[in-house]
């Protein structure tokens, strides 16, 4: 469980800076987290949430990390605009015993994400071979 203030490095900006979280809300199996010192017209939010379908080796658990971040338009600058960046993982937890293949799906994702092959540093700047075809467009 993620607890309440994330301000000890757990998120970075592309330019590795730390940005502060703290929990606004729990609902059900969604929680939110709004970042420190945030203005209320444009709101930065990260949320994880968590839905579960089926029942016995048919059981599935649907689970996101989504930030969402309101920013000035570069176009026209009174008008605001949302990023969103979205990570979700759909697991049969009805089928597996363990968790060891769930880690490895998101293990590769994280490293294409973040990563440029032979590296082993974690590339915060969004240059990772899949961050980068993302932010492009490209495939």
């Amino acid at each position: 469980m993620l607890s309440d203030l994330l301000n000890t490095n757990e998120v970075k900006n592309a330019a590795g800076v730390e940005v502060e979280f703290e929990r606004f809300e729990t609902v059900g199996r969604t929680t939110t987290f709004h970042q420190i010192g945030e203005s209320p017209a444009k709101p930065h939010t990260l949320s994880i949430k968590h839905t579960e379908s089926g029942s016995g080796l048919a059981r599935r658990r649907r689970s996101a990390l989504i930030i969402n971040k309101t920013v000035d338009s570069d176009v026209d600058p009174s008008q605001t605009c949302v990023c969103r960046a979205q990570f979700t993982v759909d697991l049969p937890v009805g089928m597996l015993e363990t968790s060891t293949e769930f880690g490895n799906v998101i293990a590769e994702v994280i490293s294409i994400m973040a990563s440029k092959g032979l590296s082993t540093t974690i590339l915060y700047d969004c240059t990772g071979n899949g961050a980068k075809s993302l932010m492009e467009g490209s495939i």
